[in-house]
């Protein structure tokens, strides 16, 4: 699952940078294919990590609905980065439910 996961991550990170590159050059779509690119983590430390995975996920998927907005046309490429982003943010959203429960039962086992 780690490594499942790693890879769809990785994609999703590639084919961003793929279709930044095709968007228009015009200096407000520079800014915000910036932040896309900024964007596609022991177990407090690896949660601190999904946190920040799932805050990037949320904020790519904000910057490409403005991106689509603001072309005013259907882009099936941005639809479909918006999809897996926003099917990343839900597993990061679970995996962090879980690792917190279990952390909890952990917590309140006793010796």
């Amino acid at each position: 699952m780690k490594e499942e996961l790693k890879d769809r991550t990785k994609k999703f990170a590639i084919d961003c940078c793929l279709w930044c590159e095709n968007l228009p050059k015009r200096k407000v779509f520079n800014v915000l294919q910036n932040q896309v690119l900024r964007s596609a983590k022991s177990n407090a430390d690896f949660i601190n990590k999904l946190k920040i995975v799932e805050e990037e996920a949320d904020e790519t998927m904000y910057f490409l609905e403005i991106i689509m907005n603001m072309e005013q046309k259907r882009d099936n490429e941005a639809e479909r980065l918006h999809k897996e982003a926003d099917e990343i943010l839900s597993i990061m959203v679970a995996s962090i439910k879980t690792l917190r429960n279990r952390n909890v039962q952990i917590v309140n086992r006793k010796p």
